[in-house]
């Protein structure tokens, strides 16, 4: 049995597997086979009588990972794996304390709180506090405790710098006291508490130790450093550690990973002992060497080369188009061809380094009708953030709208509670009018009150004289600020996602309306106009006069159809949220992330927006360990693919509603020439759209002289590359990245830039 358990290993996999009773570091690359090398240890071990199936312990992240690897080891063995401990972090740590409850403190069956369960406890906790949920939003009171859980901190090892933090401090322990009493635990309590009575229960402690001859651990690169000490407490003297990562695939330190950890391994528990997993069994030669040359460039790394005997295949495809459209318009056309030619849409994949560039895409592949499914995710439209700016305009637009009223009445919260909104409608109900106009009547006499039913009715008719005579994405973009959406997300853990989405909102407004050629848009009804803008109007809703009827419909610009461009706007919205994307079992083009691609593989891949300040992301430029994070995300995007690979870039893309021209990707001039096949000739299809002249600047050109990419010197920020241009004439703003102080808007009036 032991013997056909390495018929199919490669001399290094063998090598790994059959390694003796020590510790060891096996830095395994991308397709390099992990799974099977580390699902494969686990089976010899046991088939060769080294330990029992309850005498080792295999950790892994994700409870799809842990099962795969109890079905391999269940084909392998004829043995029962109930009782083996193979599972997540939080799963083995979860199984600790239930069967040491009572050393734990913990009632026999507690309750596991998921993240919507914690938020709600700790709404409760701060209202029997008596706690300015303003001054500390529950949300945020979320984050500082599991903040602090993860990093392995409790209530009193908060440093407190100031009254705030204090009180926050305060709000920890009474948490924590509050899920005491209650018997609950948060999931991010699990890993702490289990850390925690291996720290001080020594004979429990001895008790695993001696019982774990091996502890293996698969995606080691992705731990953080909690994850690792509690890894530690398990490792006795005659413990042999089994760590499988790949230092060039650690793209999680948002989530606080460490790739630190591996290097730590090393000196610790490997002393030298380092099998590297080379051969990939996933791509061709030229997809490795690129990838290879690009992460070469990484200086925090413990090295390694990918290598195939599949042959060096196709030259990697690079394309550029004028806008992000022609882009899209690329890649429409490619994947009808490659599906034309038998593959499957399922096998292939559209990468984007964050969630705002799936917009453009999908519009293109709706309009293609192209079937599609966003893993991982949702389609543009159907995200939260998008759904509740629309709703904003609804209201503002057709204040009718009882669904995009609920939506948004509360939201961000303004201290409008469930009971309130009984009342409301009931009354709308007992009136026989909409929410809003109830709402109107409820507030007549009360539009100062900085909470509850008129503070949001006030909202919304500042709203409205603040777009009148706006465009319709001077509007969005007006709405996004005054709804305190922009706040709301800006303050928000992982809000950037969400508020560049907002931005692509705002783009897709433009294009839009560009589209229609109608300007300008609707003018929003102020308060005062229409029917139902009276301060008291409990009486049957009436047309709006956005919608092209009543008394202002003469000056309301309509499309073909008879609408308005805001009307046909929103009706495009639902549209695209509606029906386009593959149900289950359709074959579809596979949307996603670079970070949600990790782990999957396809045969042709599209790695999109490939521009300085889009990947990497411009964030990435304050610091070294920042573009070297951004590095190994594009070496990920690239050992995705197996056949094919495409590399596209624009020379222009929508940013706030402004075209915005930008430098191709760093990580482009980083690749080898001799690997990369350029892509110049524009089919019928998709070649209308206009080559936009260099950028001019407008009058700034001539008063300035500069240009993309040139070098600049600024008296406070030092040298740098001007990045991009946006606005035109006195609004003209430069993107210059500087040496030393990272990326900066300057107004081209006042920027004191000169020639370097």
């Amino acid at each position: 049995m032991s013997a056909s358990l390495l018929d199919s290993l490669n001399p290094q996999q063998r090598e790994a597997v059959t390694l003796p009773h020590q510790s060891a570091l096996i830095l395994a690359g991308a397709g390099s086979g992990k799974t099977r090398v580390l699902t494969t240890r686990i089976a010899w071990l046991i088939s060769t009588g080294q330990v029992s199936p309850l005498g080792l312990m295999a950790v892994t992240f994700t409870n799809k990972a842990a099962r795969e690897m109890l079905t391999r080891i269940s084909a392998a063995l004829p043995i029962n794996t109930r009782g083996m401990w193979v599972g997540t972090f939080h799963g083995l740590a979860n199984r600790l304390l239930r069967a040491h409850h009572r050393d734990a403190n913990l009632p026999q069956v507690f309750q596991i709180l998921d993240s919507q369960d914690q938020a709600s406890a700790i709404k409760r906790l701060l209202k029997a506090m008596n706690v300015d949920t303003e001054k500390y939003e529950p949300r945020k009171v979320q984050w500082f405790i599991n903040g602090h859980k993860e990093a392995g901190l409790r209530a009193k090892d908060v440093e407190v710098h100031d009254e705030h933090t204090r009180r926050l401090a305060e709000i920890f322990e009474a948490y924590d006291a509050q899920c005491q009493r209650e018997g609950v635990v948060d999931f991010a309590e699990l890993l702490l508490r289990s850390y925690e009575l291996m720290s001080r229960n020594e004979p429990l402690r001895n008790h695993y130790q001696a019982r774990f001859k091996h502890i293996l651990i698969d995606e080691f690169q992705d731990t953080n450093p909690l994850q690792y000490r509690w890894l530690k407490l398990f490792a006795g003297p005659s413990t042999a550690m089994f760590a499988v990562g790949d230092d060039d695939q650690s793209i999680y330190a948002f989530r606080g990973a460490e790739t630190a950890n591996m290097r730590e391994f090393e000196k610790e528990f490997a002393q030298g002992r380092v099998i590297k997993l080379e051969q990939n069994y996933r791509s061709h030669g030229n997809i490795l060497s690129a990838a290879n040359e690009l992460i070469a460039r990484n200086r925090e790394r413990l090295g390694k080369n990918l290598w195939t005997d599949a042959g060096a295949g196709e030259p990697i495809r690079v394309f550029e188009g004028y806008g992000d459209q022609d882009e899209a318009g690329f890649i429409v056309d490619e994947v009808k061809a490659l599906h034309r030619e038998g593959l499957a849409l399922s096998d292939i994949a559209l990468l984007y380094r964050s969630n705002a560039q799936s917009r453009v895409l999908e519009h293109a592949l709706f309009s293609s009708g192209i079937p599609y499914k966003v893993y991982g995710g949702l389609r543009f439209f159907e995200r939260q953030e998008v759904k509740h700016a629309l709703a904003y305009l609804r209201v503002m637009s057709f204040p009718d709208d009882d669904g995009a009223f609920l939506r948004i009445v509360n939201f961000p919260a303004r201290g409008i509670g469930a009971r309130s909104l009984e009342n409301l409608q009931e009354a709308a109900k007992s009136g026989g009018v909409s929410l809003w106009v109830a709402a109107q009547a409820q507030s007549a006499g009360k539009r100062d009150a900085a909470k509850g039913l008129p503070a949001f009715v006030n909202l919304i008719e500042k709203a409205r004289e603040a777009c009148d005579g706006l465009s319709l994405a001077e509007t969005l973009e007006q709405v996004i600020n005054i709804s305190g959406l922009a706040d709301y997300y800006m303050n928000e853990k992982d809000g950037q996602d969400r508020i560049e989405n907002l931005n692509e909102l705002v783009n897709a407004a433009a294009l839009f309306e560009q589209d229609a050629e109608v300007f300008p848009t609707p003018t929003l009804p102020t308060s005062g106009e229409g029917a139902n803008a009276g301060p008291t109007p409990m009486s049957p809703p009436q047309p709006s006069p956005l919608r092209g009827e009543g008394t202002n419909a003469g000056s309301t610009p309509i499309n073909d159809e008879g609408r308005s461009v805001m009307e046909s706007f929103l009706a495009h919205a639902a549209l695209e949220a509606g029906e386009h994307q593959a149900g289950a079992g359709t074959d579809a083009l596979q949307l996603m992330t670079v970070h949600a691609a990790k782990g999957l593989e396809f045969h042709s891949v599209f790695i999109t927006g490939l521009e300085e300040g889009l990947f990497p992301h411009e964030q990435s430029f304050a610091d070294a360990d920042g573009l070297e994070e951004e590095r190994r995300l594009m070496y990920v995007a690239i050992t995705r693919a197996r056949r094919r690979l495409y590399l596209t870039h624009a020379q222009s893309r929508m940013l706030h509603g402004q075209v915005r021209y930008g430098l191709p990707s760093r990580f482009l001039s980083e690749l080898p020439e001799n690997l990369m096949l350029p892509l110049n000739k524009r089919s019928a299809a998709w070649a209308q759209e206009p080559a936009p002249a260099a950028y001019s600047g407008g009058g700034n050109q001539g008063a300035g002289g500069f240009s993309i990419g040139q070098n600049v010197a600024h008296p406070k920020f030092g040298s740098g590359v001007i990045v991009s241009f946006e606005g035109r004439g006195a609004d003209a703003r430069v993107q210059v990245r500087f040496r030393d102080a990272g990326v900066k808007w300057l107004a081209l009036e006042y920027a004191k830039l000169s020639a370097a």
